[in-house]
């Protein structure tokens, strides 16, 4: 199985939450092979966040770890 990683975005104008998948450098969807590292950078992701903007694997379309969207 293949993981994604999700950015949620909000707006602060509009309160409108968007979703975007994550890319590579050629602009095709970041895929990581293992959990544990996918996880990994997701929380590297959140902790280094100064935009409020939230990060959460997804596998097989659902997913994986979840944050509360508090920001």
């Amino acid at each position: 199985m293949s993981y994604n990683i999700l950015k949620i975005m909000k707006s602060q104008q509009t309160g409108k939450v968007t979703h975007v998948l994550l890319t590579d450098g050629l602009s095709q969807i970041l895929d990581f092979k293992n959990l544990k590292k996918a996880l990994k950078f997701t929380e590297l992701l959140n902790e280094n966040s100064d935009s409020g903007w939230i990060y959460q694997v997804r596998g097989d379309g659902k997913i994986i770890n979840t944050q509360k969207e508090n920001k």
